[in-house]
């Protein structure tokens, strides 16, 4: 409250030290990072499969782009669970891969429904119109990708608080404490 008022005065709740609000902002451009890199692997997969799917098989647009999409899932998987989200929770691998084959099912709908649309809504079937929506598609689902995997599948481990005045921990959560010789 203000001054001339009654009662006991209350104070603002301090903002976050400038340092924690850096600090997050850095691990999220960190990890938008190696998804990205990650992502970019995969987008290079999936459109390499596709197209040599196309070349060497008579399926449909879309079949190839479903098959395309499962081996990137697969790499993917193993991109994102050995580098993108290494340092995350490792507890729960049966429910992690569950809802990383969920999350990538509807990003697999996602993806190739937009082909489907284009290719049998709209008659846009040439390699080029192909490719072009296919990674269209994969754009979309993407995003909806990071935000899934992010939030439900490769989730963060607790932070650990640091004890008062020994200072922040290190980015790897701490460890043994280093001994002072005199």
């Amino acid at each position: 409250m203000g001054r001339g008022s009654s009662g006991p005065p209350t104070t603002a709740p301090a903002p976050a030290p400038r340092g924690t609000v850096r600090q997050r902002i850095d691990r999220v451009v960190r990890e938008v990072a190696k998804f990205g890199a990650v992502g970019g692997a995969g987008l290079l997969v999936n459109l390499l499969v596709f197209n040599l799917v196309r070349q060497v098989t008579d399926l449909q647009v879309v079949r190839a782009s479903v098959i395309a999409t499962v081996v990137a899932i697969i790499f993917n998987y193993v991109g994102f669970r050995y580098f993108t989200y290494r340092d995350r929770d490792k507890s729960g691998r049966t429910r992690e891969m569950s809802l990383f084959l969920l999350f990538s099912a509807i990003g697999l709908v996602i993806e190739n429904g937009v082909l489907y649309t284009a290719t049998y809504g709209f008659g846009w079937d040439s390699p080029l119109q192909s490719n072009i929506f296919k990674f269209f598609g994969i754009a979309v689902a993407t995003l909806f990708r990071f935000w899934s995997y992010r939030t439900w599948v490769f989730r963060a481990l607790p932070v650990r608080e640091p004890v008062a005045g020994s200072g922040p921990l290190p980015e790897g959560g701490g460890g043994r404490p280093k001994q002072h010789v005199p």
